[in-house]
């Protein structure tokens, strides 16, 4: 009978998360409130996007109602803000300062999922020298794609978040596969190319040897977790070691999965496992007074101590445990009022970012901007970006030139507008198909290449040395907020580049396409407005 009960309740601690787990699981879920954004496939793009999470969780997954650390501090070595990076860097460091490594264990959205891999019952790779020397290589990741790169790219006037772009499997997970399994985006699957297959198997080659290696990405790779590791023994909070009830016994060290030589050093992830096995009870919870009194936590007098461990407070003399006594009802009403308090601020973010929350500022479409129009049937035609809709009429600035272009002034002949930057790979390799047709076609179709108002600085150079001469008209799009631009959010486009629209000679819209579209396709589409 007591067998039965202890498999019991063995089992019901397999099955139940731990409080680790639960804060796990509300931080993963609070940081992607905007649940809205897995059914429309669009990414959240409130103001709350100007706040970074302290744990590896993408801008871009479509739940995501804050933005990654590492993203924002390579993005901000390349703003045009001469303090956005200092920004940027006082915020990480507050973080580091505050919880060091301690965030990797508790709320990182990635850490967990990698915390569930392992859980999947296989032969696992114990830790061990090789396991130790491997761990180092995320502060060569840190160094080389987090700050020289980036940096090297700024001299050059081009960004490149390079962490981001080539490595980062928690972009992949959350952002791009969160963006492609959704229907409504199946037009994306024509921009993808070499470099998300190169990202795609990365990502695929974490989550596999997280089922087999403990927190793979983290242990070896993550040059955040890098960073926060430097600040573990300065942390306010975290795990700290009493070294004068130490014995040097080693079951810390044996329990931990982490690569630490000693607790709380810059490979710790403060989860606090190590505190049940230490037979002296040396290892405590740094910052603990925040939530208990001072005469809790040490109310004996002479060389009698009292240490809050866990659930319990040990009672010390000399180093040796007397007397273990219950944690006190205040400590109790404490704990279970944050957890109560997390989990209405978790439900509170899910009804106002799902229901409440104007997701991104959207361009009105105008009512009629064409005031000379004699044409009763073209009047009836409503303004829109889909296909037998009218397109609207914006004045943009020229790129290579003094003045604007407005698409009213193009009346009359079929216009091809595409939405491009810099940037963006697949906008400049269908660029040639755009020049090429431009030629052929100057008497008769007017390209309209509009470049993102973000790094327009480089718009010029790139035009003038792969495209002087062109009969392609560049123009500038306009800023709607700091995060969308307005032509291109006024014919529908939300965030993914290239977006091609084809209108034909009285400005109604015949082709859309969100993605590269190739020479014949293009070519195809002109002919079939020309005809219109």
């Amino acid at each position: 009978m007591k067998n039965t009960e202890e498999k019991k309740t063995s089992l019901w601690r397999r099955i139940m998360p731990s409080k680790r787990r639960w804060i796990q699981l509300y931080t993963a879920l609070l940081f992607n409130a905007y649940l809205k954004g897995y059914i429309t496939g669009e990414i959240f793009k409130g103001v709350t996007k100007n706040v970074c999470t302290p744990g590896l969780n993408c801008y871009s997954c479509p739940g995501a109602v804050t933005s990654c650390p590492l993203g924002a501090l390579q993005n901000a070595f390349a703003s045009s803000g001469k303090t956005t990076p200092y920004y940027m860097l006082g915020i990480i460091l507050l973080y580091c300062i505050i919880f060091g490594r301690m965030i990797c264990g508790w709320v990182c959205p990635f850490g967990l999922v990698q915390d569930l891999l392992h859980k999947i019952k296989t032969p696992k790779l114990k830790k061990g020298p090789v396991t130790r020397i491997l761990s180092y290589f995320k502060y060569v990741v840190l160094v080389l794609f987090v700050v020289v790169f980036p940096l090297l790219y700024v001299i050059r006037d081009l960004p490149l978040p390079a962490f981001c772009k080539y490595i980062c499997p928690a972009g992949t997970f959350g952002g791009a596969l969160g963006l492609l399994i959704n229907p409504l985006n199946e037009s994306v699957f024509g921009m993808l190319g070499p470099l998300f297959t190169w990202k795609f198997v990365l990502m695929v080659s974490f989550l596999v040897a997280a089922v087999f290696i403990y927190r793979v990405f983290c242990r070896f790779v993550c040059p955040l977790g890098a960073l926060y590791g430097l600040f573990n023994r300065f942390a306010f909070f975290g795990i700290k070691l009493d070294r004068s009830a130490c014995t040097d016994c080693g079951k810390c060290v044996s329990k931990c999965k982490m690569d630490i030589r000693e607790v709380g050093d810059h490979e710790c992830i403060q989860c606090g496992e190590c505190i049940d096995v230490c037979p002296t009870q040396a290892i405590s919870w740094r910052g603990k007074k925040i939530i208990l009194p001072d005469n809790e936590i040490n109310q004996a007098e002479g060389e009698l101590q009292v240490c809050d461990e866990g659930a319990n407070f040990i009672v010390r003399v000399d180093s040796k445990t007397l007397v273990t006594k219950k944690r006190s009802d205040r400590v109790k009403n404490i704990i279970t009022f944050a957890r109560y308090a997390m989990a209405t601020v978790l439900f509170v973010a899910l009804v106002y970012f799902n229901f409440f929350h104007q997701n991104t500022a959207e361009a009105a479409l105008p009512t009629d901007p064409d005031t000379e129009i004699v044409d009763e049937e073209l009047s009836k035609i409503p303004y829109g970006y889909e296909v037998g809709e009218r397109c609207p009429t914006m004045s943009l600035e020229l790129v290579l030139e003094d003045g604007n272009v407005n698409i009213s002034d193009l009346r009359g002949k079929t216009v091809v507008i595409n939405f491009w930057g810099t940037w963006c790979g697949p906008c400049k390799a269908e660029l040639p198909h755009f020049n090429e047709l431009a030629t052929e076609y100057k008497d008769d179709v007017v390209f309209l290449i509009v470049h993102t108002h973000d790094d327009r600085e480089t718009a010029p150079a790139y035009i003038n040395t792969n495209f002087a001469g062109s009969e392609m008209v560049f123009a500038y799009d306009k800023p709607l907020d700091d995060s969308t631009d307005m032509y291109f959010n006024l014919l529908g486009g939300t965030y993914f580049y290239p977006r091609t629209l084809v209108l034909d000679e009285r400005g109604v819209i015949t082709h859309t396409v969100d993605s590269a579209i190739s020479y014949d396709a293009l070519k195809a589409e002109i002919e079939k407005a020309l005809n219109n």
